[in-house]
C-alpha cells in the first residue's frame, strides 16, 4: 500500500513539474522577444528628412518611407509604433539615453556601426553617388574628389568616403542643406545614396545639380538598436515578411518612385508656391512660438534670475566658501558652450539613472545658463549702489535682508535691466538649440515645414520674423520697465 501511495505522489510531482514548465513557457518566449514582451516600438527619426522621414505639408503628420516601414513593423509584430522626434547628429546619443529602442532614420549598414550597435536586415538599398553642379563636367569618379569640397552630415558613411576620396567635407544638417550649398556654389560635390538623390530631384525640379558618377558602392539601410537588445530576431522576421509580400516594394514606390532595392529616374514633380505655403503655415509657426519658444523663455529666464540673486549674494558673502562656490558656477557655466550643458541634460544624465523629459531639460539647462550670466550683472548693479545707502538702511533699523529688498535692489534693478534685457533677448533665440533634445520649439517647427518641400529660405526667413517681433516686443517692455524704474534712482 505504501509502494501505491510513494508511486501516486511521485506521479502527482511528475505533473506538477510538467505543468510548471508548460506554464514557462510561453515566458522563456517572451524573453526571446523583447518589442512584444515591451508592448510598444519607440522609433527614434528625425522629422525633417524627406521623403523618408517629414511631416506631410497638409496634414502635419509624421510620415515618410522609413516611417512607413517601421508602422508595417510594428503591425507584424502586434505592437503600436511610438515615435520620437530627434535630429541625426543626436540621435544615437538619444538611442543609448535609451529615448526610444531602435532608429529608423536611413541607417547604413557600416562594419564600424555593427561593432557598436545592432543592425537590422536592410529595408532600403541603394548605391553611391556623386552630385554636382549640372555645369560642372570635371568629375566623373571618385578619383576626381581629391582637393575638392564636399557638403556632408559629418556623421553619415557618405562623409567618410569624401574624405577617403581626398575630399574636404563642409559638415551640414542633412541632404537638403547639402544640396543647397552645392546649388549655390559653395561645395563642389555632395556624396550620396542614391535613392535620397532621386527623391531630392523629383520634388524640387532642380536643375542646377546632376548626378555626375556612381562612387561604385552599394549603400544597405536597415534599424538601430543598443548593442545586445535581443531585438533583431523580431525585426530580422518582420522586414523578411514584409519583402515576400511586396509591402516593402510599394511604400518604396509610394515615397521614393522607385524600388528600393535599385534607383531609378524618378517621374517630375508639380512645382508648389512658396507664397502659399508661407501663408498656410502662419499659424503652426505661430502656435511653436506661442507654446514653446515664449514659454520656455519665461520660465527659463524667471528661474535664472532666482539662482542669479543667490549667486550674485554669494559672491558679495564674506564667507570664503560661499564666494567660492560662487565664482566656480558662474565660472563653469560662461565657460561651457550653451549646447553642450544641453546635451549633458539630456543626454548624459541618464547615463546616471537620471531621465528628464525633453521640455523641463530645456528648461533646466537654459535656467543655469541665465543663473551664471545674470549673476554678474546682478552683483555689478548692487554694487553700484553708494555704500551711503547701506549705512542710511542701518540708521533706520533695517537688517540686511530689509535693506536689499527696500533700498538696495530696487536701485539695482534700474542698473540691471538694460543687461538683462539683453539676457532676456538673447534667450529668446537660444531657445531654438531646444530643438536638438526633442523640444518642438519655433525653429524646429520651420525645420519640418521646410523638410519635404525644401523652402528653405522662405520657412527659415518667416521665422526669423517670428523672432525679430518676439524680441522688438521685449525692448519696447524694457523702455517701459526702465521709466517707471526712474523713481527709485536717488536723485
Amino acid at each position: 500500500m505504501s509502494r501505491i501511495l510513494a508511486r501516486r505522489a511521485l506521479l502527482a510531482v511528475l505533473a506538477l513539474v510538467a505543468v510548471l514548465l508548460t506554464a514557462c513557457g510561453p515566458a522563456a518566449n517572451n524573453s526571446d522577444e523583447p518589442v512584444r514582451s515591451a508592448g510598444v516600438l519607440r522609433v527614434g527619426t528625425e522629422g525633417v528628412y524627406a521623403p523618408f522621414s517629414y511631416h506631410d505639408p497638409v496634414t502635419g503628420q509624421l510620415t515618410g518611407y522609413d516611417v512607413d516601414v517601421a508602422r508595417a513593423v510594428g503591425e507584424r509584430l502586434g505592437v503600436p509604433v511610438e515615435f520620437v522626434e530627434t535630429p541625426w547628429d543626436s540621435i544615437f546619443a538619444a538611442l543609448e539615453a535609451n529615448r526610444f529602442d531602435v532608429v529608423a532614420n536611413q541607417v547604413t549598414i557600416t562594419p564600424e556601426r555593427q561593432q557598436l550597435y545592432d543592425l537590422s536586415d536592410p529595408y532600403a538599398i541603394g548605391e553611391g553617388v556623386i552630385v554636382t553642379r549640372a555645369d560642372d563636367d570635371s568629375i566623373t569618379s571618385l578619383d576626381d574628389l581629391r582637393g575638392r569640397t564636399a557638403a556632408q552630415s559629418t556623421t553619415s558613411n557618405w562623409a567618410q568616403v569624401a574624405r577617403d576620396a581626398g575630399a574636404r567635407v563642409e559638415a551640414v544638417e542633412g541632404l537638403t542643406q547639402a544640396m543647397a550649398l552645392l546649388s549655390q556654389g559653395r561645395v563642389d560635390v555632395v556624396v550620396n545614396d542614391s535613392l535620397s538623390i532621386y527623391a531630392y530631384l523629383a520634388e524640387t525640379n532642380d536643375s542646377a545639380v546632376k548626378i555626375a558618377a556612381n562612387t561604385g558602392e552599394k549603400s544597405e539601410q536597415g534599424f538601430a538598436a543598443r548593442k545586445n537588445s535581443g531585438m533583431l530576431p523580431e525585426l530580422n522576421r518582420a522586414i523578411e515578411e514584409l519583402k515576400t509580400d511586396g509591402t516593402l516594394a510599394e511604400i518604396s514606390q509610394k515615397y521614393l518612385r522607385a524600388n528600393a532595392s535599385g534607383g531609378q529616374e524618378a517621374p517630375q514633380a508639380q512645382p508648389r508656391s512658396t507664397w502659399q505655403l508661407v501663408l498656410d503655415n502662419l499659424w503652426p509657426l505661430a502656435k511653436a512660438a506661442l507654446t514653446m519658444t515664449i514659454p520656455l523663455t519665461i520660465i527659463s529666464f524667471i528661474i535664472g534670475l532666482v539662482i542669479a540673486l543667490a549667486v550674485a549674494l554669494a559672491r558679495l558673502s564674506p564667507n570664503v566658501v560661499l564666494t567660492n562656490l560662487a565664482r566656480f558656477y558662474i565660472s563653469v557655466i560662461r565657460g561651457t558652450p550653451l549646447l553642450v550643458q544641453l546635451f549633458i541634460v539630456f543626454f548624459a544624465l541618464p547615463e546616471f539613472g537620471v531621465r528628464i523629459d525633453p521640455f523641463p531639460a530645456a528648461v533646466i539647462a537654459f535656467s543655469l545658463n541665465v543663473g551664471g550670466y545674470a549673476a554678474e550683472i546682478i552683483r555689478s548693479a548692487i554694487q553700484s549702489i553708494p555704500k551711503g545707502q547701506w549705512e542710511a538702511a542701518e540708521t533706520i533699523g533695517l537688517n540686511y535682508a530689509g535693506s536689499l529688498r527696500r533700498i538696495i535692489l530696487p536701485q539695482a534693478s534700474r542698473v540691471a535691466v538694460p543687461p538683462l534685457s539683453n539676457t532676456l533677448i538673447s534667450l529668446v533665440k537660444d531657445t531654438s538649440l531646444a530643438s536638438t533634445i526633442l523640444v518642438t520649439e519655433l525653429l524646429r517647427q520651420a525645420q519640418i515645414i521646410a523638410a519635404p518641400t525644401f523652402e528653405f529660405f522662405a520657412l527659415y526667413g518667416t521665422a526669423a520674423v517670428y523672432y525679430w517681433v518676439i524680441c522688438l516686443v521685449l525692448s519696447f517692455s524694457q523702455s517701459r520697465i526702465e521709466t517707471r524704474l526712474e523713481r527709485y534712482v536717488a536723485k
